[in-house]
């Protein structure tokens, strides 16, 4: 990987970084923030939302702090391949910037919009590799990347140690978001999208023996409340499977880097209990 920018930020360095992912086929951009402190430590990922690149968390969501307390290394990835080439649509909701984090296979998408095996596989490895990690990692993420982050470990619970989001998508075969990208990316095929619904997910089991919790923040003036996030679905699933999850319903917040920044901390400190214990 190529380090585009360094910040000292609370101790530790920021990176910016660049590399030709052989996944994706694509030059793909993430930031990495190591705390300062004894290595090696572990690593919680973090994945963006629609229209997102790895810039808005980096610069908006305050985490570094919190991480550098807890030593823990924070990686931000872009959310989709972009490039020349690469398809896309006019609307923000699909295409470059609107990855959703499953590996398409339905034309055009079908080369590089690879995004779970990019995030589970490549960029796990790569991390690893260059950085001084423990080889322990968890996941979190907004909106389109808490659907994501959701999706991600309970599909691959043998990754990560534990998982939360803001604002995810909760069920996105059940709202308009998850309807138009899993059927461009998926085919009309329903029945392959259910690997990739949360909710449906936790219903059916996946979190059981391997999550104690799953920690959800949720503004109650999100205007993506009721039509695209419905996190009463999440909680739901959980009852009907017998999984703890935490629903935290946020009063006055919206779907902003500010609702996420207000809660930021709680978030990094729940992952970092269960990576590396109390702080």
């Amino acid at each position: 990987m190529d380090t585009t920018k360094t910040h000292a930020v609370h101790g530790g360095v920021l990176r910016y970084l660049k590399h030709d992912s052989t996944t994706t086929g694509t030059p793909m951009t993430l930031s990495v923030f190591v705390p300062p402190g004894e290595e090696p430590f572990p690593v919680l990922i973090w994945l963006s939302g629609l229209t997102c690149t790895e810039d808005n968390f980096t610069t908006k969501a305050g985490a570094y702090r919190a991480a550098a307390e807890h030593g823990v290394i924070i990686v931000a990835p872009d959310t989709s391949p972009r490039g020349e080439g690469v398809a896309d649509d006019p609307a923000y909701d699909l295409g470059q910037g609107a990855g959703f984090y499953v590996d398409a296979t339905q034309a055009p998408w079908t080369p590089n919009f690879r995004m779970e095996s990019y995030v589970t596989d490549e960029l796990i490895d790569l991390i690893d590799a260059e950085f001084p990690t423990t080889k322990t990692r968890s996941i979190f993420g907004h909106s389109m990347g808490g659907h994501g982050a959701l999706t991600l470990a309970l599909n691959h619970p043998e990754l990560f140690q534990s998982v939360s989001a803001f604002a995810p998508i909760s069920s996105p075969t059940r709202c308009a978001w998850g309807e138009k990208a899993l059927g461009a990316y998926l085919g009309p095929d329903r029945d392959g999208w259910a690997r990739h619904d949360a909710a449906l997910l936790i219903e059916n089991g996946a979190a059981q023996g391997v999550y104690d919790d799953i920690l959800i923040d949720q503004g109650d003036a999100d205007p993506f409340l009721t039509e695209q996030l419905k996190p009463e679905l999440l909680v739901e699933a959980a009852k009907a499977s017998g999984q703890t999850l935490t629903l935290r319903m946020q009063p006055g917040y919206d779907h902003s880097y500010f609702f996420m920044a207000s809660f930021m901390d709680d978030h990094v400190a729940f992952h970092a209990e269960r990576l590396r214990g109390p702080a």
